[in-house]
């Protein structure tokens, strides 16, 4: 670099070397008074330098080897950059000026002695650490890690000299940048931004909406031509941010940027870690910049063309080695001249969102153009109306190579329109075609576009040093102008530590308040009781299985039995209604029963196949599948009303989860049950043994089947009685008998005229009859379902005395004379047979593998993600959940607020006890 910087000032006096004059002679005869007193200085310096080691080793035998080896180390850095940089200075000057003073003949003005001396040395001792750091080997024992003193002691002197004149002539070449900032401090900055950036996600985790518990972020607003997104990428090192044509920043953009420290004792290439992630989509680490270049523009175009604008946020983290931790947000441009494709309409959309973010406390990063008037430069007109002082504005002036240097440093000096923050001077992206085709990372593991624009920007500012380097003047006088994009990055780093910093005892005394608030609401209403979305899901779990478990117990044999024999006796009495009780020749059946002579041998084949119809009827219907489709249906049934119970109806998801697995495993077993109980019932289609104990029980079992019927059809004809009248429905229903006796008189005469082929005068109608009773449909269909329920009775009492005659007391030879005690014993044999196999197949797999379902489907593959949001369905839940985790961020940020804000009154007003030590330790 000093050599660089030596070739330069050369070039530079050859360029301005000119004939004597009069205004030369007295600049010339104070330079010669000047550099004595360098050399005084230089002798000082060597002597506090000297005093300095004693001291130092005097410390070191107190203190320990260790602690103040790297301190010495550090401050031996520092001066020996810093102090050959202005002896390289000193030196060109005086050369400079012997060879005017030679060129004059003026003898008087001769080179000292001791000058020549100091400057001959340290030229010889320069050659030897160039060679040095050309070949390692000569390097000796000066950069080994014994730390002890250089036996040639050169550098040490001219270090300390340069030093002790810079402190005499108040040389500006410090530490200290253009920006203000340490480079010493630069590592500790980023760690307190650090902390202040996560105290300021957490604090948007807790209250997103809320502006009291809200740290400063930077806005960065701008026209869309001003080069606002080439600033953004400059800074992150990568393009990244959606192009086109038109308007593609529709939405804001939140970008955290966060430093990650390259992993030490690694090869360059695996320190490298860079990656974006999109906090809201899920997306995962994304390496590929160009995708998410991509991402944003596609979320930014999904805003629809009628809105325009959106103020929904897109929140982007990068992290990187080569960032510093920021937070940014992105607004859309300004727009300046209305278009058919940017409407006033849009315009007022992008300034009312851009007023909402340049509130405070956020910093307004305001880009302007350098080609393009301040006067005329949309963001700081806009940040003007937030900010009239610019307290809280950084000018950021883009395109500085398209204007001469001398206007660009006028600008940056902040006396036309002035900053209290000042302005900043970048050049980047001026040759886009070799951006766009850089792609991966250089030597020293930085991304190739950063590497090219800080390139780019050292070209540029060292080539105009003179401009850009001097003190500026007005009402700015003796300040630097700052340049370049890393200078930008220092800055908005100092700027955001210090905007965060003001801010810190106006948020600590809020989130107290909040966190006493909370503590309050948590005690009160949930007893300071912690629960987590695991132990919520386990819980639950626990239940559905403790509830499943008692319905198990509850559906056994005695319960499925039941249940089927409950079904086939209705489809006995179907039977029975259909082959015997609807049949006229039923009551000549009752009385065969009651004639002692006649058995059951003797009977015509007409009650023998009555009989035998209605068994092939019962036993082969389907009893497997029928039997096998009844119970699954129940436990679907039960399991539903499980799945919609608490807590459950608040997870329709889970609940609908919980149906289907469970319909999965019934549906598996289904097919296997229905056969195997098909099968085993297969004995009974053809024939049917019954003990006589049998008989005696579904004999018992008839009477209450046939009077439970009867006593039904007399209650369904008391209710059309009550509902009619007695005497009403007497009438109608003589009236449909009369009908009833008129159409078959009719249907006979009808026969008998068709036989003699003739007419009857029944034909006529009998509507025009004024002894017609006046009876409408509704009453007459009544009066219908009364008859058939008095028939119906009427019979059921004739099988009812029938069914407690002695001839169906007498046992299974009365089969032909009891049907109904023979189906009902058929029903209950294949009851118990279809019973026992559905309890092997069926029932004992599904009551085995349903819990286990429930642990496999709802707790074993859900991830941690997936736990939370079925606890939140939950309403009482999450907000218990959502009370705990407030409680306990607020403490979180509390306990990080504590430590800030100790640090920022050590760093303010601590005492020198305070700053004896590292400002920053508690990281």
């Amino acid at each position: 670099m000093s050599t660089h910087l030596t070739a330069s000032a050369r070039g530079s006096r050859l360029m301005h070397v000119r004939a004597i004059s009069f205004n030369s002679v007295p600049k010339a005869a104070f330079r010669a008074v000047r550099l004595p007193a360098y050399g005084i200085a230089a002798g000082g310096g060597a002597l506090a330098y000297a005093n300095y080691k004693v001291d130092e080793f005097k410390d070191m035998l107190g203190r320990g080897y260790g602690r103040l080896s790297e301190r010495a180390k550090e401050a031996y850095g520092s001066m020996s950059e810093f102090g050959a940089d202005a002896m390289d200075s000193a030196r060109d000057g005086w050369e400079a000026l012997s060879e005017q003073i030679d060129g004059i003949e003026l003898p008087k003005l001769q080179t000292p002695e001791f000058l020549r001396n100091l400057f001959a040395g340290m030229k010889t001792d320069k050659a030897d650490a160039d060679g040095a750091d050309a070949d390692p080997s000569r390097a000796g024992s000066s950069g080994g890690g014994g730390g002890g003193p250089d036996p040639n002691g050169a550098p040490h002197l001219a270090g300390a000299a340069a030093v002790a004149a810079s402190s005499l002539f108040g040389d500006d070449d410090t530490t200290d940048t253009a920006d203000g900032t340490s480079k010493g401090s630069t590592e500790e900055l980023m760690l307190l931004t650090r902390k202040l950036i996560e105290v300021r996600n957490i604090l948007k985790e807790i209250d997103h909406e809320s502006d009291q518990l809200t740290l400063p972020s930077i806005v960065v607003i701008g026209s869309q031509s001003s080069g606002k997104s080439s600033v953004l990428e400059a800074i992150v090192g990568h393009e990244f941010l959606p192009k086109g044509n038109n308007m593609v920043t529709r939405r804001p953009i939140e970008l955290t940027l966060i430093h990650t420290p390259a992993r030490p004792g690694r090869p360059t290439k695996d320190t490298v870690v860079e990656y974006a992630e999109f906090p809201g989509l899920g997306l995962g680490r994304i390496t590929d910049f160009s995708h998410v270049q991509k991402t944003l523009y596609d979320l930014n175009m999904a805003v629809p063309a009628t809105e325009c604008v959106s103020d929904e946020p897109i929140e982007l983290r990068i992290h990187s080695p080569h960032v510093p931790d920021l937070t940014l947000i992105d607004l859309p441009g300004y727009v300046q001249i209305a278009s058919m494709d940017q409407p006033d309409e849009l315009r007022e959309k992008i300034t009312k969102l851009c007023h909402k973010y340049i509130q405070e406390p956020n910093i307004i990063l305001a880009v302007c153009a350098a080609d393009v008037d301040l006067a005329n430069s949309p963001a700081l007109r806009a940040s003007r109306q937030v900010d009239p002082l610019g307290l809280r504005t950084i000018g950021v002036v883009t395109k500085m190579d398209l204007v001469p240097p001398e206007v660009g440093a006028g600008i940056l000096s902040n006396n036309k329109y002035p900053l209290a923050l000042g302005y900043v001077g970048v050049v980047c992206k001026n040759n886009l075609g070799v951006f766009q085709s850089s792609k991966g990372h250089d030597s020293a593991g930085q991304g190739r576009m950063s590497s090219l624009v800080a390139k780019q920007e050292s070209d540029y500012f060292n080539a105009n040093r003179e401009h850009f380097k001097a003190p500026a003047r007005g009402r700015n006088a003796g300040v630097q102008p700052m340049t370049g994009t890393d200078t930008l990055r220092r800055r908005l780093m100092s700027v955001l530590e210090e905007s965060m910093g003001s801010s810190l005892h106006g948020i600590a005394n809020a989130v107290q308040l909040e966190l006493e608030e909370a503590s309050y609401q948590f005690k009160v209403q949930y007893n300071d009781r912690s629960i987590t979305a695991e132990s919520y899901v386990a819980e639950t779990m626990d239940a559905l299985k403790l509830r499943f478990k008692e319905f198990a117990s509850n559906f056994g044999k005695p319960e499925v039995r039941a249940l089927l024999k409950q079904a086939l006796d209705e489809k006995v009495m179907d039977i029975l209604a259909q082959m015997y009780w609807s049949d006229a020749r039923t009551p000549e059946l009752s009385q065969l029963a009651d004639a002692r002579k006649v058995s059951a041998e003797e009977l015509d084949k007409y009650w023998a196949y009555k009989l035998d119809a209605s068994s092939s009827a019962l036993t082969k219907s389907g009893i497997g599948r029928l039997s096998t489709q009844l119970v699954v249906d129940s436990i679907r049934t039960q399991i539903e009303h499980l799945a919609q119970s608490e807590p459950f109806n608040h997870h329709p998801d889970a609940a609908e989860r919980i149906v289907a697995f469970s319909t999965a495993i019934l549906r598996d077993r289904f097919g296997l049950t229905a056969d195997q109980v098909e099968n085993c019932v297969k004995p009974f289609k053809y024939e049917v043994e019954v003990e006589p104990n049998e008989w005696e029980a579904g004999r018992v079992r008839s009477v209450q089947l046939v009077e439970r019927e009867l006593s039904m059809c007399e209650g369904a004809f008391n209710g059309i009685k009550k509902m009619l009248g007695g005497r009403r429905l007497k009438g109608a229903m003589e009236y449909v008998t009369h009908l009833e006796e008129r159409e078959r008189k009719r249907v006979q005469a009808r026969i008998r005229a068709r036989e003699a082929s003739a007419t009857s005068d029944l034909d006529e109608d009998d509507s025009n009859d004024p002894t017609r009773p006046d009876y409408n449909s509704a009453l007459l269909i009544k009066a219908r379902e009364a008859l058939f329920l008095t028939e119906r009775s009427k019979m059921l009492r004739t099988r009812l005395s029938t069914l407690q005659s002695k001839r169906c007391r007498s046992g299974p030879g009365a089969k032909a004379f009891c049907p109904e005690t023979f189906l009902n014993v058929v029903a209950d044999k294949l009851t118990y047979t279809a019973v026992m196999f559905i309890n092997i197949e069926l029932l004992s797999e599904f009551f085995y593998q349903f819990p286990r379902e429930i642990d496999a489907k709802l707790v074993y593959e859900a991830d941690k993600a997936e736990l939370g949001r079925f606890a939140r369905e939950n309403p009482s839940v999450r907000r218990h959940l959502e009370l705990q985790e407030r409680k306990e961020k607020l403490e979180l940020v509390m306990g990080k607020l504590g430590d800030l804000v100790k640090v920022y009154q050590e760093k303010n007003g601590g005492g020198a006890g305070a700053r004896g030590g590292s400002r920053w330790s508690f990281f």
